[in-house]
């Protein structure tokens, strides 16, 4: 039985039908009751009847007064993070490296919900609480407190070693075993308190975000040349850069069965220390460990020689050899010539500024009047040399502090010495097949790990950390560079797909797709809101579900 409206003489009509098979099994329809033309029927005539069913079946009254509406809460972009987290195994990780029959919280869970928190809303573990109510978090427990957090950040670290292989487990499959080329770099991560605690790693160090001294701990990714994240450590704000690299070494060589590796780092992560156990470590066993490593410039010194020897190529590349070891050298002409003009027109305006002072000072002995207060040849000594100190261009100006007056030289072999250097980028590497200019290309793709380092600190937030314990540091970094992994796979997925959409964006875009729950007497009733094209389109990029 069901209602139907039907036409005659220009008018509409609201009847009660029901259909029936005659003895052909033709549908027949019966008319029940006229319930009026439609333009007559308002709802203070209809809703009786409409109540009158309900009691007949045992409902409540259906009426305006009796539905009722909660708050919307976000849910594609969580929706499309838990996907993405099932998708690449993390839940069957975490679940099987957590799992415990005495702990009364579903650790996976919690951790996923801080994970998510990074990407889409980053804030304090009690900020976290207070997005995850205006969210709907796919499989969640019904209450989540702040205590449980930090002890799910607890068994993380209580299992950090098994919860790191698990998760390496699940990325292996994403990873060339014939030959990976791997980055690692490492950046410094500001950490607010005071005190100290036992194993702190809160140590002053010089900051590369802020450029001065800061509290902070040291903070090392290594990843794919496709751009996947496969680890991350954690070390002491004050760790020299070159003691992190065996150790990581190692452990990528451990997790990730890979029998050729090709470790391209930065100018902080070479010496010659460094490269000796690279070497002792690439002998060892059957896999290959190959290195391309860019020379600092503090080494340049020993380079002098060998770059004046250096022919370099139509296309600036030059090939030699240093601590036994192949050296391939880019040169920029047009940077070169930049960088010369740039230090020599400092040095004049450092020396046009020395020329003032002595002009002062050899008035004043004439007995010529001058402004302001009387000069001296200590005070000019000391302009003139902290002038010179923040230019960073002692090596080419000194001033002479053994003279009865103000007086300074210039370097002129220290500064030919410079412009030799000028606009050149010398990498120190043992791979024996690889073309010059295949290892400067590689060693240039390194800056796409400081865009991972960007992403770290802006769109995920991971500083300033405002933990003091050092397992609660190393927790709040894994959540950060889980949040990285998943971060980074959607950028991949959606360049594969040709989507110019950053993951950003996407989740911004995604965010707007909402949960609805409405009450209507005894029933609850759920929906989303409609999804766009564009929303649509960015599931099938992400290669992921959409929302039912």
């Amino acid at each position: 039985m069901y209602t139907r409206i039907s036409e005659s003489g220009g008018r509409r009509y609201l009847q009660l039908v029901e259909g029936h098979r005659d003895e052909t099994a033709k549908v027949r329809i019966k008319v029940v009751a006229n319930l009026g033309r439609l333009d007559r029927l308002s709802p203070a005539k209809l809703d009786p009847l409409i109540n009158g069913l309900n009691r007949a079946v045992g409902r409540l009254e259906n009426t305006a007064d009796d539905i009722s509406y909660e708050s919307s809460v976000g849910y594609g972009d969580v929706f499309a993070l838990h996907e993405l987290w099932k998708d690449l195994g993390f839940d069957r990780a975490l679940k099987q490296a957590l799992r415990s029959g005495q702990r009364e919280i579903d650790a996976e869970a919690l951790i996923r919900v801080m994970v998510f928190n990074r990407l889409c809303a980053p804030d304090s573990k009690l900020g976290c609480l207070r997005w995850l109510e205006t969210v709907a978090m796919p499989a969640m427990p019904e209450t989540v407190t702040h205590q449980h957090l930090l002890r799910a950040m607890d068994a993380l670290m209580d299992h950090a070693e098994v919860v790191e292989i698990e998760l390496a487990r699940q990325i292996r499959p994403l990873v060339d075993r014939e030959l990976t080329v791997v980055f690692y770099d490492l950046t410094t991560v500001r950490i607010h308190g005071d005190g100290e605690v036992d194993d702190d790693l809160r140590a002053f160090g010089m900051n590369k975000e802020t450029g001065g001294i800061a509290r902070q701990f040291v903070l090392g990714v290594v990843q794919t040349a496709e751009g996947l994240p496969l680890l991350h450590t954690v070390h002491p704000g004050n760790v020299a850069e070159t003691k992190t690299l065996q150790a990581m070494l190692q452990t990528v060589l451990q997790r990730f069965p890979v029998q050729r590796v090709v470790l391209v780092a930065d100018r902080g992560l070479l010496s010659l220390e460094n490269i000796g156990e690279l070497t002792t470590l690439a002998d060892q066993g059957e896999r290959k460990l190959e290195f391309i490593l860019a020379v600092p410039a503090r080494r340049y010194s020993e380079l002098v020689e060998t770059f004046q020897g250096l022919a370099f190529s139509d296309d600036g590349l030059a090939e030699a050899t240093f601590a036994g070891h192949r050296l391939i050298v880019a040169h920029d002409p047009e940077r070169a010539a930049l960088q010369s003009a740039r230090r020599r027109e400092r040095i004049a305006e450092l020396e046009a500024m020395a020329e003032k002072m002595v002009g002062r000072l050899d008035g004043q002995d004439e007995g010529m009047t001058t402004r302001g207060r009387r000069a001296s040849d200590r005070g000019a000594y000391s302009r003139f040399s902290r002038a010179v100190a923040e230019a960073e261009l002692t090596r080419f100006l000194k001033a002479d502090f053994t003279a009865d007056r103000f007086s300074w030289s210039f370097e002129e072999a220290a500064l030919a010495e410079a412009e030799l250097f000028d606009g050149k980028l010398a990498l120190l590497t043992n791979v024996p097949d690889l073309a010059p200019a295949e290892a400067i290309r590689r060693y240039r793709a390194l800056a796409d790990i400081e865009r991972g380092f960007r992403v770290l600190k802006s769109d995920i937030e991971i500083a300033p950390v405002h933990h003091r314990l050092p397992d609660r540091i190393r927790a709040h970094a894994l959540i950060c560079f889980l949040a990285l992994v998943l971060y980074r796979v959607m950028r991949m997925r959606l360049k594969a797909k040709g989507h110019s959409a950053s993951p950003r964006t996407a989740l911004d875009l995604l965010a707007r797709i909402q949960k609805h729950t409405a009450h209507a007497g005894t029933r609850t009733l759920q929906g989303i809101s409609r999804t766009t094209p564009e929303q649509l389109e960015l599931f099938d990029a992400l290669s992921l579900p959409k929302p039912a």
